[in-house]
């Protein structure tokens, strides 16, 4: 029986194990088959506080990492296969701390095999919709990127396209401006998504440009990115656009499809009650599986020390 389940490994889910065992309280984190979330594809960070030279992603969550298993966190590098959060199965739904059941646990499933603990914090994260064409994995981290504000710093002076017609797309654009040569706007369709307010601010840059009815149908370059190929949707025809980086902001798909009894938003994103708990006392989320907005590493693990705070102060409730 363990005090907290953690679900997830990126920066939220490695912060709150790091609180939950130096709290004494004994801690298993589900890391998943491929741990340490999104950061695992990332090459340098230079935003996380600390790391005054910067950082590479997959060794900041190396550390993280270290930190907690220093500390006694245990992991099973298992993918998250489920588990039952009923209200009615585990808790009266107050949402309150001490208000569920003494003695009652929750139970969930990685690789066959079950684990029970007394809370759960849920850190799956997001995943950022890619746009799923030739050469576009490969260079994820060597000229394509999903975060302006993470990366827009490594493109200065040099030209880029923002990919995706919605606010988020028009707020990496805007971001990107601030530091690139030019930000070329691609978008499928022939009036944006974005509201108008944002549109109106990346239209009043000078240095944005927009391109519409046309699809990125490949990435070149060998190493890093030198240029991608368009296709105009209505008339077929195929271009070549010479360019230094691609930022793809076509949306995120939060990893909540597998919580049962958990609220979600319209979104799929788990909704937040009094700062991180959820709709079922004794369980806590953190990171971007409920947070669509900053999406940063520095968040996240804010949100998970948060977590683990209110898992601490649940569980001292139920004695």
């Amino acid at each position: 029986m363990y005090d907290v389940i953690i679900i997830g490994s990126g920066p939220a889910g490695l912060t709150a194990a790091i609180y939950t065992t130096r709290a004494n309280l004994k801690t298993l984190v589900i890391a998943g088959g491929k741990w340490g979330g999104q950061l695992m594809l990332t090459t340098e960070v230079d935003n996380f506080p600390g790391f005054p030279e910067g950082i590479q992603g997959p060794d900041l969550m190396q550390n993280m990492r270290k930190q907690a298993e220093r500390f006694g966190a245990e992991f099973v590098d298992e993918d998250f296969d489920g588990g039952d959060f009923s209200p009615s199965a585990h808790s009266t739904g107050s949402g309150q701390a001490g208000s569920g059941q003494a003695g009652k646990s929750f139970k969930v499933k990685a690789a066959g095999k079950d684990y029970s603990g007394k809370s759960i914090i849920i850190a799956t994260g997001a995943d950022t919709k890619w746009l799923d064409v030739s050469g576009e994995k490969e260079k994820i981290g060597r000229g394509v990127s999903s975060c302006a504000p993470c990366d827009a710093f490594f493109f200065k002076n040099k030209k880029v396209i923002v990919v995706g017609g919605g606010d988020s797309a028009m707020e990496e654009a805007i971001v990107l401006a601030n530091f690139a040569e030019s930000v070329t706007v691609i978008y499928r369709g022939e009036i944006l998504r974005a509201s108008q307010i944002m549109q109106n601010k990346a239209k009043k840059n000078p240095k944005i440009k927009f391109i519409f009815n046309t699809v990125v149908t490949k990435v070149l370059g060998e190493e890093k990115v030198t240029g991608v190929e368009l296709k105009n949707n209505k008339t077929n025809e195929i271009s070549k656009m010479d360019i230094d980086g691609v930022f793809v902001a076509i949306g995120h798909i939060p990893n909540s499809m597998k919580f049962k009894g958990i609220d979600l938003d319209e979104k799929g994103y788990i909704k937040v009650q009094d700062h991180t708990r959820t709709n079922i006392d004794g369980v806590f989320v953190a990171g971007d599986v409920h947070d669509s907005y900053y999406r940063q590493a520095v968040t996240a693990a804010g949100f998970g020390c948060a977590a683990a705070l209110e898992a601490d102060s649940y569980l001292r409730g139920q004695e």
